[in-house]
C-alpha cells in the first residue's frame, strides 16, 4: 500500500508558476514509477507527466511539454511537478499516482494508487 498526498495547488494568473508536491508513504517509494494526471470539469482525466522509479526517464503530454517539469526525490519520498507559463486551460484538479513497475506508463488505468487531488486554477 502507498498513500499519496498532493499539495501546492492554488490560484495563479496566466503566465505564472506553481509547484505541486506529492508526498508518499508506505511501501518503498523508489520502486514506483510516478505520474501526474489532471481532470477539468466535464472532462475525462488526462495524462500530464510521468517519471520512472530512477528519475532518468520522463514523459510529458504535448500540451505541457516545455512548460512543466516532473522530478522526484527518493530520499524524501516526494515527486514534484513544476508548472511554468500557466494557461487558463491548465485549470483542473491535479492528481499524483503510483505504479509499482519498472516501466514508465502514461495510461491512468495502469496506476494503482492515487492521491486525493489538488486544485489548480489559472485566471486569464
Amino acid at each position: 500500500q502507498v498513500q499519496l498526498v498532493e499539495s501546492g495547488g492554488g490560484l495563479v494568473q496566466a503566465g505564472g508558476s506553481l509547484r505541486l508536491s506529492c508526498a508518499a508513504s508506505g511501501r518503498t517509494f523508489s520502486s514506483y514509477a510516478m505520474g501526474w494526471f489532471r481532470q477539468a470539469p466535464g472532462k475525462e482525466r488526462e495524462f500530464v507527466a510521468a517519471i520512472s522509479w530512477s528519475g532518468l526517464i520522463t514523459y510529458y503530454a504535448d500540451s505541457v511539454k516545455g512548460r512543466f517539469t516532473i522530478s522526484r526525490d527518493n530520499a524524501k519520498n516526494t515527486v514534484y511537478l513544476q508548472m511554468n507559463s500557466l494557461k487558463p486551460e491548465d485549470t483542473a484538479v491535479y492528481y499524483c499516482a503510483a505504479d509499482y513497475t519498472t516501466i514508465t506508463r502514461t495510461n491512468s488505468r495502469d496506476y494503482e494508487y492515487w492521491g486525493q487531488g489538488t486544485q489548480v486554477t489559472v485566471s486569464s
